[in-house]
């Protein structure tokens, strides 16, 4: 990681034993001055790194819940690594091209609508949890409702693509399993 820091110069300074403690005083001073400048530096960096990659992350999230509403399957996938476990319907995780394919098809062609609350993003490394609930009408008309948990891994280009997706991450929580 590069580091880059800006540096003033100062000019019109000179040493004589009249100003010289004065001098010191404002050494000093400067010093502190410029350390705390590097340390600002260093924070204002670690938070733009941090942004970029949370930001990504969010991409990917909206990238597969707006192709989900358009109906685009191949979008849908686009979204997860090859391996990726999909948990669709409570305790039964779906792996594989094919088996998440059909099994996005069938979600799309019952028409369900989902709409999305806040995100939270927690990243460590090159893995990524996504937080968010959604809710949809349910078949009877009330709203169903739950946590979605996503675990996105970043991918050697600097993608970030799933490798799980639990759209009712708290069904355990809720139905005490």
């Amino acid at each position: 990681m590069e580091r880059h820091c800006r540096f003033l110069t100062l000019t019109g300074f000179s040493m004589s034993p009249s100003n010289a403690e004065g001098t010191n005083m404002r050494i000093v001073k400067s010093a502190a001055l410029a350390a705390a400048l590097l340390a600002t530096a260093g924070a204002v960096q670690a938070q733009e790194t941090a942004m970029p990659d949370e930001t990504r992350v969010l991409a990917t999230i909206e990238s597969m819940t707006s192709a989900f509403a358009a109906g685009d399957i191949d979008r849908i996938m686009s979204t997860y690594a090859p391996g990726a476990v999909v948990v669709g319907e409570p305790g039964q995780p779906t792996r594989g091209d094919a088996a998440l394919r059909a099994m996005f098809a069938a979600f799309i062609e019952s028409g369900v609508s989902f709409n999305y609350g806040e995100h939270e993003v927690v990243i460590a490394g090159d893995t990524a949890l996504h937080l968010m609930k959604w809710t949809a009408p349910g078949p009877d008309g009330t709203e169903a409702s739950a946590l979605s948990v996503a675990v996105l891994r970043r991918q050697p280009d600097g993608a970030w693509k799933m490798v799980i997706d639990h759209p009712s991450g708290d069904r355990v929580m809720r139905d005490g399993l």
